[in-house]
């Protein structure tokens, strides 16, 4: 552990937690925070909490950061980019276990968060360079019309401790090439890896002078998260968390007429029809019911199955649950490792009481476990449980490794149960039908952001447009043209004759 926190430049105790991107650690007397390993229950590190004097220190910053780097040609800003990808490139065996030692999630998944940043790194350098607008026809003679697009500000970046650092290069990445200037505020869960992606790009931001643009501040959300998202300085806040902490930041975001990208809860199901592989369907299945121990938005939460093929594929995947290794996520053959904490239990076993008393029955998993030596941590038995869709436990999102298994009669009958909850995240259908894969995907089929066939509802590729509808939030990251939002789109008209023609024929003499 020493070695890896060394690597990335954080002390036992750091002495603060808030800074502009360069050398520059701010230190003047917030509480202390310490960051607890969900692998055996140990303090890894404390930190010092920023105040609202850090707070204010930064945004000052970061105002005259972007000043400057709004002016930087965008093709200037990927190259800077590219030079971080390539620093993590560099760190990105520390930082991937520094993931696993302050989040829980297996090494190898560690390991693919880090990838993810770097891919998106990689993406931003292209997009450096098609920050595209559009030319239209004026109806008026001797006048041409276009838009373009505008850097939009500062960008306040609030993330959860799933995906502690990804979702930061999803946004601030992305962001950066647009002109923008972005002030982090991560899950007080997850400070640490917060910390060391600072110190990482630290000697880029230092060798560009570009202070200001890659803001942290690591704080209570009662303290720093309330103040940024009322904060006017800052056009846009995007999110990641809970439907109820989504709700409270769109709203409250909307009170002063600012922008969110919101992307929120989850409650993803797989359709498997008896046209499906079900070799595959079950693998899939596997990875995203346990994959981050269920921590995923895009966990898998429902199984939808035709009533013909449940007890088949139920008795193969509660067969599959027994093989599966939990214990050290630091293990590279540990399969599952710990939920981030004893509330993630608590809510799953909750979760489970509930629905029990609703009428479901548990077919497997559900209590706590402690593998060898780690005695402390936060191990749980994955669940399965045959549920009714219409349940309340089952329309809420239950973040641990919690399966629901649901038959259907029919398709429309399949469509109807996977749309019939509050959440849009992601989605799958697991046919060989044309006609089945084809209805899934129409107009009638899944209401999610992200509909897939034959793959399953966890591991978006980071080149699509991320995010989802209803309480998922209706948040756009990552790829496509998720850049639009971290940008302003101007129209311009220019009049390169002598008259003065008015639109839509209008006369106006004096």
């Amino acid at each position: 552990m020493s070695d890896v926190l060394q690597k990335l430049g954080i002390d036992t105790v750091n002495p603060g937690a808030t800074s502009g991107g360069g050398n520059g650690w701010l230190n003047t007397g917030g509480g202390e925070l310490t960051s607890v390993s969900p692998i055996d229950g140990k303090p890894i590190a404390a930190i010092t909490q920023a105040t609202a004097d850090d707070y204010a220190m930064v945004m000052k910053k970061a105002q005259h950061a972007f000043e400057k780097w709004r002016m930087v040609p965008a093709p200037q800003r990927g190259r800077i980019v590219r030079e971080i990808g390539e620093a993590l490139r560099r760190y990105k065996e520390p930082l991937g276990k520094l993931v696993t030692l302050e989040m829980g999630k297996t090494i190898q998944e560690g390991y693919g968060e880090v990838q993810e940043m770097i891919d998106i790194a990689d993406f931003a350098v292209g997009l450096s360079r098609q920050l595209h607008g559009l030319t239209m026809h004026s109806e008026r003679p001797r006048h041409r019309m276009y838009e373009q697009w505008h850097p939009l500000g500062i960008v306040g970046v609030v993330t959860a401790f799933n995906f502690p650092v990804a979702v930061w290069s999803w946004n601030a990445l992305i962001a950066a090439v647009c002109g923008d200037v972005v002030v982090w505020k991560p899950s007080s869960k997850t400070p640490l890896t917060a910390i060391a992606v600072q110190n990482i790009i630290s000697p880029i931001v230092d060798e560009y002078d570009i202070d200001g643009v890659f803001n942290l501040v690591v704080g209570k959300g009662s303290d720093v998260g309330e103040t940024m998202i009322t904060d006017r300085r800052i056009p846009l806040i995007s999110a990641t968390g809970s439907t109820g902490m989504g709700r409270h930041i769109g709203e409250t975001v909307a009170g002063r007429l600012g922008r969110t990208l919101l992307e929120l809860g989850g409650n993803n199901a797989i359709i498997i029809t008896k046209n499906a592989d079900i070799p595959m369907a079950l693998n899939a299945t596997l990875f995203g019911a346990i994959g981050t121990t269920g921590q995923r938005c895009t966990s898998t939460r429902r199984i939808i199955i035709d009533k013909s093929i449940k007890d088949q594929f139920v008795s193969a995947l509660i067969e599959a649950y027994k093989q599966i290794r939990i214990g050290d996520p630091q293990d590279e053959n540990t399969i599952m490792g710990p939920v981030v904490d004893t509330g993630a239990i608590d809510a799953m076993q909750s979760a489970i009481k509930s629905a029990v008393s609703e009428g479901g029955k548990l077919l497997c998993g559900g209590e706590r476990t402690a593998p060898d030596g780690l005695e402390g941590g936060f191990y749980v038995k994955p669940a399965i449980m045959e549920v009714a869709n219409h349940y309340r436990t089952v329309q809420e999102e239950t973040f641990a490794p919690l399966l629901y298994i649901i038959p259907y009669e029919d398709l429309d009958d399949a469509i109807a149960i996977h749309n019939d909850v509050p959440q849009g995240l992601s989605s799958a259908i697991f046919t060989d039908s044309i006609t089945e894969s084809e209805t899934f995907l129409s107009h009638a089929g899944s209401d999610c952001g992200i509909a897939n066939v034959n793959i399953g509802t966890s591991g978006a590729e980071i080149g699509g447009a991320f995010g989802g509808e209803k309480d998922t939030g209706g948040g756009r990251e990552s790829g496509s043209d998720a850049w639009k939002v971290y940008m302003r789109r101007q129209t311009n008209t220019i009049n390169w004759g002598r008259g003065l023609p008015l639109a839509q024929g209008i006369e106006f003499k004096v």
